[in-house]
């Protein structure tokens, strides 16, 4: 059985990553991609599923963790009766598709066993493993190939690979597993202890960029570290999540496949990368993103591949138990077909933080701004799936609409000066007013007194908050503060947000999931909006001290069970952390920056 999610740390190399729980047992790992089938897969199954466990053999075991210093590389320190030893995890910078293994004898004498279980596809496919020299590894399914090379002497025991030693103060066994094509001759083996020395570096240099946000400085590093890990670097998109299918509710079927890159997270990407100095890779993330959508505007997806893929067909592994009997466990995700009217705004709200914030224009982006903002135009009065990507059928979601006003509103704000820019500046205006227009009358719910998540429902949702941080309407606005209201009211379990009540069924599925927590990030940022300072920082602890033990958070929280519930790490969730960070430590904070880019509206709205 896998562990809690809250139990297991991330390591990486910026194409792949792995997550190991506090046993050492590696548990999740896809090569070469975040996005390919998994070749250890126990998150999602059991050990037969595929894993890589290095772990003390005696009962019981103390464990502690840590990251390295500014680092990925993962510290588990093990204690028994008899003695104390370290495993070091990471996957190499420079020697990629790799995952590097060091136990370290520190005091006394220390038994370890390794168990490896390599099961490629998801689990499905059993290796023909051979012993290619006396401590090295081969196991081939069909293209597909791993290499172990290992400190210690194997056995092979019911398609298992096991191995067991004793570790004493001073000494280093190293072991690297790294993946290849099969039809290739056995790549050579790398010096493993100066891959770990040059994946320290890569990870310091990098971090060591990142300016200090006062109390927050190390959850903003280890989210910013979490982030950069997460990035494609081959093409500069950034997955969801590293995993698939940890649910929103355990035992359920809220069970999603997030290792692709969404439109609406380059906005609070670009936001955090760019608040923290690094328009690097605000710069490669907005090149992705504008690749990716170049085309037809009518076939601009809501989410797409690492490399801007666009075929992300859904489908379900029957032979994979799921996480905790949750099923099915998906592969590819069909919401890539939905029609989500917000991620035209999310669109022009990222390219026009990018200008704000510094970055230079891109040859390619007012051309495409133009042509979406025609098709736009057509179809910001349809029904949609809205930012949640519900399956019961489109609705008219205010939020959508909301974000269909921010489009033109940004359009309008970053025309240029000539005649014709200034022509099509009050054509946006124009259209942004009548969107305005439209969802202060058909968003907002007389009888309750608010603004109400689609139109001709009395539903609330947290998304709604987004009117005021996106400058739709000023923070205090009447409307908007009687929305906030009934939001806590009806949307706060123990002080977090669900992202709508999915208890009442509305969104086609099994009621019931956690709170969502990167709407817990949004309610702090319009405390901060409203001058509720201490609200906000309560809060935003709150969030904070429910990282793990090194640093990450997962997509919700369930308060009830005290337990991370979702796919994980999760990036919406990381970048709360560090723009809520800043807002509540900087005077001049982003998001009162970003609320003000919206033009006040008139009366008539």
């Amino acid at each position: 059985m896998a562990a809690l999610i809250e139990d297991y740390a991330l390591i990486g190399n910026c194409r792949s990553a792995a997550l190991i729980d506090k046993c050492g047992s590696l548990d999740w790992l896809c090569f070469p991609r975040f996005d390919a089938p998994a070749c250890f897969a126990a998150l999602l199954g059991d050990a037969e599923n595929g894993r890589w466990r290095i772990g003390p053999r005696a009962a019981p075991c103390r464990v502690t963790r840590r990251y390295r210093e500014g680092t990925l590389i993962l510290e588990t320190t093990f204690e028994t009766d008899r003695g104390r030893a370290l495993l070091i995890d990471c996957m190499p910078m420079a020697a990629h598709d790799s995952v590097v293994r060091i136990v370290v004898g520190l005091d006394g004498e220390v038994e370890f066993e390794m168990d490896l279980a390599i099961r490629f596809d998801y689990g499905n496919n059993v290796p023909w493993v051979e012993q290619a020299e006396p401590l090295t590894l081969t196991a081939v399914a069909g293209p597909e190939m791993l290499v172990l090379r290992s400190a210690t002497e194997l056995q092979g025991l019911d398609y298992h690979t096991g191995s067991r030693f004793h570790v004493r103060p001073g000494q280093r066994l190293a072991f690297a597993l790294s993946y290849q094509a099969s039809n290739l001759p056995l790549q050579a083996g790398f010096d493993v202890e100066a891959a770990l020395l040059e994946t320290e570096t890569f990870w310091r240099t990098f971090s060591d960029r990142c300016p200090p946000v006062g109390r927050w400085s190390e959850a903003v590093k280890r989210s910013l570290i979490t982030l950069k890990a997460m990035t494609y670097e081959p093409t500069g998109g950034m997955v969801a999540a590293v995993t698939t299918s940890l649910p929103e509710r355990l035992g359920g079927e809220r069970n999603w496949d997030y290792r692709y890159c969404w439109l609406r997270d380059a906005t609070m990407t670009l936001l955090a990368f760019m608040h923290l100095g690094y328009y690097e890779e605000a710069g490669a993330w907005r090149a992705w993103l504008l690749r990716s959508v170049a085309g037809n505007p009518e076939q601009m997806q809501i989410m797409y591949g690492l490399g801007g893929e666009r075929r992300l067909t859904e489908y379900s592994l029957p032979w994979l138990a799921g996480y905790e009997g949750s099923t099915p466990v998906r592969v590819g995700n069909a919401a890539a077909v939905q029609s989500q009217v917000d991620i035209y705004g999310e669109l022009a709200d990222a390219l026009a933080q990018a200008v704000k914030g510094g970055l230079a224009r891109h040859p390619r982006s007012s051309a495409i701004a133009r042509v979406i903002l025609e098709y736009l135009e057509k179809v910001w009065h349809k029904p949609d799936e809205g930012i949640w990507e519900v399956r019961g059928g489109p609705q008219h979601f205010t939020h959508s609409k909301v974000m269909a006003w921010v489009a033109f509103d940004r359009a309008a704000h970053l025309a240029d000066t000539t005649e014709q820019g200034q022509a099509q500046a009050r054509h946006y205006r124009m259209v942004a007013d009548r969107i305005h227009r439209e969802v202060c009358r058909r968003g907002f719910d007389k009888a309750l007194g608010c603004f109400v998540q689609a139109y001709g429902s009395q539903e609330m949702d947290a998304s709604l908050l987004q009117m005021a941080l996106t400058g739709f309407l000023p923070a205090d606005d009447p409307r908007f503060v009687a929305t906030l209201a009934q939001i806590e009211k009806r949307l706060l379990r123990d002080g977090l947000l669900l992202r709508y009540d999915s208890d009442t069924g509305c969104d086609g599925l099994t009621p019931g999931e956690g709170t969502f927590l990167v709407c817990s990030f949004w309610l702090a940022d319009v405390y901060v909006l409203l001058g509720r300072q201490g609200d906000a920082q309560v809060l935003f602890e709150r969030l904070c001290s429910l990282c793990n033990d090194v640093g990450l958070l997962a997509e919700q929280y369930d308060p009830r069970s005290g337990r991370m519930l979702g796919n994980f790490p999760q990036a919406f969730s990381h970048i709360g952390i560090i723009n809520t960070a800043l807002n509540l430590h900087r005077l001049q904070c982003p998001v009162r920056d970003r609320a003000q880019s919206g033009r006040k509206p008139t009366a008539s709205s």
